[in-house]
């Protein structure tokens, strides 16, 4: 049983692209979707396909890499809120993420968005992840 599905989501990636997989698949849920959204939205991820089974449901990855470096798009991802210490910021305190190249994903009264989305709506959340 996984107690952090988002630290599971997060790993999942991070190992797969150490492996050098193409595809990683996942167990869905609307949150997972959504940054999954963000992701490939942000240029992190090639593609990706929403699978319905009759359970939860299974999202799938196709990673991107450098095509002549073969170094993943992905360097880091950070979970940044959990579980035993959530983490709050307001749209005044966002961090610059690796001096503005890097995104956080932050889950807001107004959904899942970046960083950027939510201090131009002025909005704050929970930051769930930073990925650069």
């Amino acid at each position: 049983m996984v107690t952090d599905p988002i630290a599971d989501f997060l790993t999942r990636i991070r190992n797969a692209q150490m492996a050098n997989h193409r595809i990683v698949e996942i167990p869905a849920s609307k949150l997972k979707k959504r940054i999954t959204e963000i992701l490939y939205d942000k240029g992190y991820i090639l593609k990706y396909k929403f699978e319905e089974d009759n359970k939860q449901g299974v999202i799938k990855i196709a990673l991107k890499y450098d095509p002549q470096t073969k170094v993943p798009a992905i360097t880091d991802l950070q979970r940044i809120s959990r579980p035993g210490l959530r983490q709050y910021s307001k749209p005044a305190d966002f961090k610059r993420i690796k001096n503005g190249l890097g995104v956080a994903i932050v889950s807001t009264s107004k959904g899942v968005m970046t960083d950027k989305e939510a201090k131009t709506q002025n909005v704050g959340g929970e930051v769930v992840c930073y990925v650069y």
